[in-house]
């Protein structure tokens, strides 16, 4: 395995990294979301699942998901619209849009259908050509995605400092961009799959020196049983939460334009 790789999170997560370690290669235990005995099902992980509903949709909203391919988040949101209001799920990948039209087809029933528009724009331009449009915005952004790399011996070969040092760059980007897309009094959550502390919390901490004035930082509770509460946010990681996430969700609010 990349020693640079094992030292680093090592070093973050001291004596609980072997046992978290151990976590990230055993199954995980999805919920099925059905909204139709006709439908498909889609499976996500409970983690994931508990990100998109803090974002705490009511229907009538305008909704932005930002970053949604696959589509799993998209659909939790989709299903607290119940058809009413406005989502709005974008992806810059051609390939990745591609499933996602193909899941929210497939498993939301068609009165739904009517509300929902599929985009691929980039998504760090939406403060400037939406500014305050969304009354709620998840931001779900590419990440390290560690579960993953470690079982990819090509990726995690791969892997280096550099590489979570540029992507919470571009997670800075998205979230300023989300800030200013969002409406006044609006929520936005920002998440990620992320094990890297670059990604995360320092994410968030950088937002709040650049937006201090317009945004808060919102109490996340209840939560995930086995969850561990940060700075900013939870981050829910599977040693600890019998085999759920890695998830990380920090919940802010516009509070000033």
């Amino acid at each position: 395995m990349n020693s640079d790789f094992l030292d680093f999170y090592s070093k973050h997560y001291g004596d609980r990294w072997p046992l978290l370690l151990e976590a990230l290669f055993k199954e995980t235990h999805p919920v099925e979301l059905r909204f139709s005995d006709s439908l498909q099902s889609y499976f996500l992980d409970e983690a994931s699942l508990f990100a998109a509903k803090c974002l705490d949709v009511q229907p009538g909203m305008a909704v932005l998901d930002m970053c949604a391919a696959p589509g799993g988040k998209s659909l939790v949101l989709a299903s607290q619209l119940a058809g009413q209001g406005s989502l709005q799920c974008n992806d810059r990948s051609p390939e990745r849009r591609i499933r996602l039209q193909h899941v929210l087809e497939n498993t939301l029933p068609a009165a739904w259908h009517s509300i929902i528009k599929v985009t691929g724009y980039d998504g760090s331009r939406f403060g400037l050509h939406c500014k305050g449009q969304f009354d709620r915005i998840l931001l779900d952004a590419p990440c390290s995605s560690e579960r993953h790399v470690i079982q990819s011996p090509k990726h995690l070969e791969q892997w280096s400092l550099n590489r979570t040092k540029r992507l919470s760059v571009e997670q800075g980007s998205l979230l300023a961009s989300a800030v200013d897309a969002l409406a006044l009094g609006g929520v936005l959550v920002y998440s990620t799959c992320a094990l890297s502390p670059f990604e995360n919390d320092a994410v968030v901490e950088k937002i709040l020196k650049k937006r201090k004035e317009k945004i808060r930082v919102m109490n996340i509770s209840p939560s995930i049983d086995g969850s561990d509460s940060t700075s900013f946010g939870v981050h829910i990681l599977p040693d600890r939460s019998e085999g759920r996430g890695p998830i990380y969700c920090a919940k802010l609010e516009k509070i000033s334009d």
